[in-house]
């Protein structure tokens, strides 16, 4: 089979390599899209290695038809129409995949388009899903709003009940308002802690979804609201930072940080876990239209090279970059 092999800071080129088969328990995917996330980019920098004993192969996520089945496999048949959160392996013809990573494809989303979702729902429902129901204003502030991650965490947010900030580029305003998104917060020229703390009566917000880091951390604490959660995906503005404890102890304020790839496949805290929970909570808000992809550009999968340029550039769309075969 082929797959989308590079070398560090090389360009990105379809190869083949050996073929995939399904382990007890897992299952062989014939890939019709994957989609690009910043953890791909990272990767290919030399900065992100898959855990131990997944694909090296590029790809988070996946959408595609079972076409094998491994020994143990119950639930799911050949011919079905699937998406999947991977550790890695989303850039080839084929992908094996564990049962318990394996989503259906949602009434009203098509094959494609369905490679968008595992990823990001995965890692907004980990991070949202402990936070209590809110209370009437309650406001939650979405740090990349216009992103993968940062429109699917729109859109859940708001069917949980939250009032939903964003900080985005002017240009993506409009997107993350029309998913919801009550203020839209210029990052290049708006003070983020003022427009919430205005927008709160002085409160703050009492969630806050970070995929900054270090960059924002004290103006993250500043901008919560007493007892409130902030929690932290990911850290594109670097990962070391100082914080005055006793802001946070005056605040009260719970400081979380997770990861989604480095779950392991079961047990606590696995992936097979967060699929069950995401089946469960979420699925029925895609298949209702409350919650849905959003698509910002859609390009051949051997164009990987330039999605990866794209999303790493001014003009970066918002939503996810699609790869179809």
């Amino acid at each position: 089979m082929k797959a989308m092999q590079f070398e560090v800071d090389g360009p990105i080129e379809w190869a083949e390599v050996p073929d995939v088969s399904a382990a007890p328990g897992e299952v062989v995917v014939e890939i019709a899209a994957t989609a690009v996330n910043r953890a791909d980019l990272l990767q290919r920098a030399g900065g992100y290695a898959p855990p131990a004993g997944e694909s090296e192969v590029l790809g988070l996520e996946c959408s595609g038809t079972i076409v094998e089945l491994g020994e143990d496999v119950t639930g799911w048949s050949v011919g079905d129409e699937v998406c999947a959160l991977l550790a890695g392996g989303g850039y080839a013809e084929r992908a094996g995949v564990p049962t318990t990573q394996l989503l259906p494809v949602p009434a009203g989303v098509s094959l494609a388009e369905a490679a968008a979702l595992p990823e990001a729902v995965c890692t907004v429902w980990t991070a949202i899903r402990e936070l209590p129901l809110p209370e009437p204003g309650d406001l939650a502030l979405v740090h990349g709003g216009s992103g993968g991650i940062g429109t699917m965490a729109i859109q859940m947010l708001r069917a949980r009940g939250y009032r939903v900030a964003v900080t985005a580029s002017a240009r993506n305003h409009a997107l993350c308002l029309s998913l919801g998104a009550e203020l839209a917060i210029d990052y290049r020229t708006d003070d983020f802690v003022e427009v919430v703390l205005g927008a709160t009566d002085g409160h703050g917000a009492t969630a806050i979804l970070d995929v900054i880091g270090a960059d924002y951390l004290d103006r993250n604490v500043q901008a919560l609201a007493p007892d409130g959660t902030l929690t932290v995906i990911a850290v594109q503005g670097g990962t070391q930072a100082e914080v005055d404890l006793r802001a946070l102890m005056r605040r009260r304020v719970t400081l979380r940080a997770m990861t989604l790839r480095a779950r392991p496949r079961t047990g606590r805290g696995s992936k097979a876990t967060v699929i069950e929970q995401v089946r469960e909570h979420i699925w029925p808000l895609i298949e209702s239209g409350e919650v849905r992809p959003v698509i910002g550009a859609t390009m051949p999968l051997t164009d990987a090279d330039a999605a990866h340029g794209l999303m790493g550039s001014p003009q970066a769309p918002g939503g996810k970059i699609l790869l179809v075969r």
